[in-house]
């Protein structure tokens, strides 16, 4: 993967419509202000396509299997972790706010 070109404030000012439709097209560019990095311009990943039930159903058939107890044991030894916390974090319940149609 070849590296981002670098512009300049007034690059991305004076040449706008150009650095924009190169976005549109998939070139980044990492935008510099007085030789300092300020940011990145990134194309926006497209849209996520909706997966149908049937669809999903299939592609569940090819993926590998997973061993529940495994699994578990990963999710148990992960929390186990974070025993040091006790009394540290608390759960506070949250009400949700009425709206005005409910009653």
């Amino acid at each position: 993967m070849s590296p981002q070109p670098e512009i300049t404030q007034r690059d991305l000012r004076n040449r706008y419509r150009e650095i924009m439709d190169a976005v549109q097209s998939g070139q980044s560019f990492t935008v510099t202000r007085d030789g300092h990095l300020v940011g990145q311009l990134v194309p926006m990943r497209g849209r996520r396509r909706f997966v149908s039930r049937q669809e999903f159903a299939a592609m569940s058939e090819t993926a590998p299997a997973i061993d529940l107890d495994t699994f578990r044991a990963g999710q148990d030894a992960t929390a186990d972790t974070y025993e040091g916390l006790d009394g540290l974090l608390t759960v506070v319940p949250v009400s949700r706010p009425r709206v005005p149609h409910e009653r």
